[in-house]
């Protein structure tokens, strides 16, 4: 069963992901804030993909994404980024930085298996 992380300081959309995910046969981790995440990456745990909402206190889901691309041993990781905003710009910029996909809060079942599909999970 392949690994995903959530990273979302929003409990209940995070509790909601995570119920789908686990749906679609994921193992599932969550985390409240990014830095927790990174200290677990940095620690030498990996998700096979991850799940991280753009805008939280302190460090961003873009931070961590930008930490995550700029590392060469775990810059391969999927990245689902997720975002209550649905402007352009920063579905761009996310992209631009390395996103694999990118989901709108609220998101549905079918469009989380998508940008699953499309990120392309480590096997």
């Amino acid at each position: 069963m392949p690994t995903a992380w959530i990273v979302d300081d929003d409990d209940e959309m995070s509790h909601a992901i995570k119920l789908m995910l686990q749906m679609l046969e994921y193992h599932v981790q969550t985390y409240r804030d990014a830095r927790s995440a990174a200290r677990d990456m940095l620690g030498g745990q990996r998700p096979e993909v991850l799940v991280l909402d753009i805008n939280m206190p302190e460090v961003t889901g873009t931070d961590l994404l930008e930490f995550i691309r700029s590392r060469p041993d775990f810059g391969r990781i999927p990245v689902v980024m997720l975002s209550s905003e649905t402007t352009d710009a920063q579905v761009d910029a996310a992209m631009a930085l390395g996103a694999d996909a990118f989901v709108f809060k609220p998101v549905t079942i079918e469009e989380l298996e998508g940008a699953l599909t499309k990120a392309r999970p480590l096997e």
